[in-house]
């Protein structure tokens, strides 16, 4: 596809069923092509299609590694992230296990930033401990900080932009030069961004991870992840390593995501707006004490996000001066917000951020205030503020 078009232009053609010599009429959307077996014709095209294979072409000799659906999903992802080569996962967590498992051995150390998704800690105490595997959280706003961890088997930075809880911006093009200068692999958590808000790989990063289930998929009807890079050493070592530890993506999931990523651009310019004029109503609140949004401008990131962010989202943190019952009774007082830890579906979510999970963030003030976390829907944003009103009336109340 011509590369001058628009992402919004190029979102809509990419993974729509062909038109050729053989099929003169084809539906819109490309089905969802499941199989467990691939056939071949002769022996000959079998040794054929390996050899190519070993070449580092997408050729399938087996079903885990999926179809036509697959492979045009991970073309768009590929366009979306500025890619080479996308690797399936069954979930974000699964891309971040994929990535880490790929570029790390017995002996290595990683420095990671203390903002990343929570699961990335469970992950490193159980499965990268046993493998004798190091890892040191540092607050990445400062490459001084990386310098005084890095170690000299130091082979991973792995960062999230922005921070998973208090959406603090890094500074990538940065981080980048960071890691080039110490031989290290840049892997950043793109999920925030997905691809359409920020492209962490055009910044300097060595592989970008998303996790489909949120803004890609935008439904909250599936789980995907996927991995992204473009450089040839890297992208043969995630492939040896996606086939060994057997991943796979059921096609139906994958062509939720590709129906999903239609919509991608509207959805997001959508949350995005929303979020501000959320923001700008706490902003008004005597309870606010801090809004953690990038493309509000007042947050401490709001410089960073001008210059490496194309767009924002739905997502927002909010420092509220309430007590313990406040918070309750105003998390409880919602009726448009459900209670959930996921987020980058159409609906609306709130999230209690409890305090020893933010004792892991330096970049929380650790005053006795309490943390909300909320991701605003595609519901109209008046009647989301008239419920986040009546709610924080009856907290007050308390």
């Amino acid at each position: 596809m011509d590369t001058k078009l628009s992402l919004l232009t190029q979102l809509q053609h990419l993974g729509t069923a062909p038109c050729n010599e053989t099929t003169p009429v084809a539906p819109v959307g490309l089905p969802s092509i499941r199989t467990s077996t691939v056939r071949f014709n002769t022996i000959e095209d079998l040794e054929a299609t390996y050899r190519r294979k070993s070449k580092g072409e997408r050729l399938v000799t087996y079903g885990r590694m999926g179809m036509e659906t697959h492979a045009a999903l991970e073309d768009i992802f590929c366009q979306l992230e500025g890619g080479k080569r996308c690797f399936l996962a069954s979930s974000g967590l699964g891309a971040i296990t994929m990535s880490l498992l790929s570029l790390l051995s017995a002996g290595d150390h990683m420095l990671v930033a203390d903002c990343v998704y929570g699961p990335v800690r469970h992950l490193a105490n159980t499965v990268l401990s046993r493998m004798n595997i190091e890892f040191t959280y540092v607050p990445a706003q400062s490459t001084n900080a990386l310098q005084a961890q890095l170690k000299a088997n130091t082979r991973v930075l792995y960062v999230e932009s922005p921070g998973s809880l208090l959406f603090e911006m890094l500074d990538i093009p940065a981080l980048a030069a960071f890691a080039k200068q110490h031989g290290l692999i840049l892997v950043v958590d793109n999920t925030w961004g997905s691809g359409y808000a920020c492209q962490p790989l055009e910044l300097g990063a060595d592989v970008s991870v998303i996790a489909g289930t949120k803004y890609v998929g935008g439904h909250s009807d599936l789980m995907l992840g996927a991995v992204v890079a473009k450089d040839k050493a890297l992208i043969e070592r995630i492939d040896l390593n996606q086939y060994a530890m057997g991943y796979s993506v059921s096609a139906d999931d994958a062509w939720l995501a590709i129906r999903g990523v239609r919509t991608l651009p509207v959805r997001m310019d959508q949350h995005a707006r929303s979020a501000l004029q959320v923001c700008r109503y706490f902003d008004d609140l005597p309870e606010t004490r801090r809004i953690f949004h990038p493309a509000f401008e007042k947050d401490a990131g709001h410089a960073l996000w001008k210059r490496d962010c194309t767009g924002s989202n739905g997502m927002l943190s909010i420092e509220l001066a309430l007590s313990d019952r406040q918070i309750r009774t105003f998390v409880n007082a919602l009726e448009l917000f459900s209670i959930g830890y996921s987020w980058g579906g159409f609906e609306s979510l709130i999230q209690w951020v409890d305090r020893p999970t933010l004792e892991n963030h330096a970049y929380w003030s650790r005053e006795d205030n309490q943390i909300i976390r909320l991701h605003i829907g595609l519901e109209s944003v008046i009647d989301l503020v008239d419920d986040l009103d009546q709610a924080l009336q009856k907290a007050r109340a308390v």
